[in-house]
């Protein structure tokens, strides 16, 4: 008896997929009707069944592989095209997508390049990565409305310290090992990059319209928009912001730090009900 047509998409899907071609996907199926798979799929004398299958296959890897170098321009890069290409066929060996989206399509990467043996090579690669997927991720994430300047002038000065804020939803708080951001800016701007130092650093990802933009970030701006992951008082994100500084310079340093969150669009007025969160760090 033929295969279902769900059947026969699951077959054709395992094959075009196949990690090392359509040769050995079809070695490891037992499905298969009487005359294999020149029953299901024709071929002449130009092209066999298999030779057909083949082309779907590479317009298929070839097709993730732009979708990942423009996912991951840096990446690409500081490796090149060829040992980018090399990363991409192990990586789909691990991870083949199962999403109908491509946009999915490497979100493991990241991870995949911490054990990857490039990684001796190249040993920022996976911080560099990370900080490429957060802002494809932070691209797509959710809007909300900004908590605007005006909105706090028209409080009074001493009404300010109970309001509650938090983050926006499309904003990530990374942790990394490596100075990578600087990599990536080089590469955006067109400029040769130098390798980073080895440095522990704290990167801000975060989109106002329909612009990612992301910065380094120091310990206590850092630990205030952790902190912001969740509805907080404005007096408690003082407090945090004001750690390890002297009386004269915290209430200048609470001041810029909370004026350039507001002109970022950084921040919104905690809702009443539950909504969407803001990403914590990673």
């Amino acid at each position: 008896m033929g295969l279902q047509l769900k059947g026969l998409q699951n077959l054709l899907y395992r094959l075009i997929t196949a990690p090392s071609g359509v040769a050995e996907g079809l070695g490891a199926e037992h499905t298969l009707p009487e005359g294999g798979l020149a029953a299901l799929v024709d071929g002449d004398e130009r092209l066999s069944a298999e030779a057909r299958l083949d082309v779907y296959a590479d317009m298929y890897f070839y097709r993730l592989l732009e979708v990942l170098k423009e996912d991951y321009p840096a990446t690409l890069a500081v490796l090149g095209d060829a040992n980018f290409h090399n990363l991409i066929t192990d990586y789909l060996i691990e991870h083949r997508p199962s999403e109908p989206s491509v946009r999915g399509a490497g979100k493991f990467l990241p991870d995949f390049l911490r054990k990857h043996q490039l990684r001796a090579e190249v040993p920022f690669l996976a911080d560099l990565a990370k900080l490429e997927r957060a802002i494809t991720d932070i691209f797509c994430a959710a809007d909300t409305s900004l908590l605007e300047a005006s909105a706090m002038n028209a409080l009074q000065p001493e009404q300010w310290g109970a309001v509650k804020m938090r983050r926006i939803p499309a904003s990530a708080i990374l942790r990394a090992q490596w100075r990578v951001a600087g990599v990536l800016r080089a590469v955006e701007e067109k400029r040769d990059w130098k390798p980073p130092g080895r440095e522990r650093n704290r990167i801000l990802v975060w989109r106002r319209n329909s612009r990612v933009s992301y910065r380094e970030i120091g310990s206590n701006e850092a630990a205030a928009l952790a902190l912001l992951a969740r509805a907080t008082r404005f007096a408690e994100v003082c407090e945090v912001l004001a750690q390890g500084l002297t009386p004269d310079r915290a209430p200048h340093a609470i001041r810029d730090t909370f004026a350039r969150w507001l002109a970022e669009g950084l921040i919104t007025r905690a809702p009443r009900g539950k909504r969407d969160q803001p990403r914590s760090s990673s």
